[in-house]
């Protein structure tokens, strides 16, 4: 790799022991996510309101201690990425939390992974030149999608729509990457983050409201999955992983994020016994392959910043 391509801010850098080890330590947290959603009886709502308001309790005092000087002459427009990144993931949770109880964990996690092919798409829109392998990334992601589909189509309606469900959340999670991209450039990670977990927080709890979806109330077992799934995914496995995003490149992180795949599935197999069905499993393993390729072919914008 020449020294331009090492200069570039998506360069790929081999991670030291220690990144190596936070990467799993996030891997882990993030593919715990989805198995223990599935285990809570609450309303989804109640959960992303709660892993959200939470994560956001709990990096605020990082934003008024230790980059409290990145608040300085802070305007409106410098928010308004981090307001929209938060509308975004809100949405995300809307559609991507209740296709767990609809599907399987593994065809659900395999096809709300797929936001960097909608954020890839985005970029060719916008007038970007997309290499051959994105392309060909594309046709193997979609070719998955089709056999997870034609495989839940003989399981169940509710299946498939779970199915469309997933997706939906990947497409709102590609708006939620892309705003967030164009916020962290004036934004410290903890402002971008308090603001962003805010107002998705704001956003689901309006939606409970409007929905008659309770957000206090439940067992104790529901509180504690709750507050497991926010220190799992919310903060060790987000956090972590936007720790070393600056030192290894977005290429290796948004590839570490796809180990989330059999993660889950290996723990889905483990705490609910969930085994899905064989046929299913070719289309996995061709989404995993076909959104690797996008993400080592495609520039910044394309990368996943874990939202599950």
């Amino acid at each position: 790799m020449s020294s331009v391509e090492d200069a570039s801010p998506w360069a790929v850098h081999r991670p030291g022991p220690r990144d190596v080890g936070l990467i799993a330590v996030g891997v882990v947290g993030i593919s715990l996510s989805a198995p223990l959603t599935t285990l809570v009886t609450a309303p989804m709502l109640a959960l992303a309101f709660w892993r959200n308001a939470a994560g956001a309790a709990a990096l605020l005092p990082v934003l008024l201690t230790r980059e409290r000087s990145t608040l300085t002459g802070l305007r409106w427009r410098d928010l308004r990425s981090s307001v929209v990144a938060g509308l975004f993931l809100a949405a995300h949770f809307a559609a991507w939390l209740p296709s767990l109880s609809m599907t399987t964990v593994a065809a659900s996690t395999a096809l709300v992974t797929t936001t960097p092919i909608w954020t890839a798409l985005v970029a060719r829109l916008s007038g970007v030149r997309l290499p051959a392998a994105v392309w060909w990334g594309l046709v193997l992601a979609v070719l998955g999608v089709a056999l997870i589909a034609g495989v839940d189509i003989a399981v169940s309606t509710e299946a498939l729509l779970g199915d469309g469900l997933a997706l939906l959340g990947a497409i709102f999670a590609g708006g939620y990457v892309l705003a967030g991209a164009h916020a962290r450039q004036r934004l410290a990670t903890s402002a971008y983050a308090v603001v962003c977990y805010s107002v998705c927080a704001l956003a689901i709890a309006v939606s409970a409201v409007v929905v008659d979806a309770p957000l206090t109330g439940f067992k104790a077992r529901d509180w504690w999955l709750i507050a497991a799934i926010t220190v799992a995914a919310q903060l060790m496995g987000h956090t972590l992983l936007n720790v070393v995003l600056s030192r290894v490149g977005p290429t290796v992180v948004s590839l570490a994020v796809l180990l989330e795949v059999p993660g889950a599935l290996l723990f889905a197999l483990v705490l609910l016994g969930q085994v899905p069905p064989l046929l299913a499993l070719p289309g996995v393993a061709l989404v995993v392959v076909g959104v690797a390729l996008v993400v080592r072919a495609s520039r910044p914008a394309t990368m996943v910043e874990p939202a599950t």
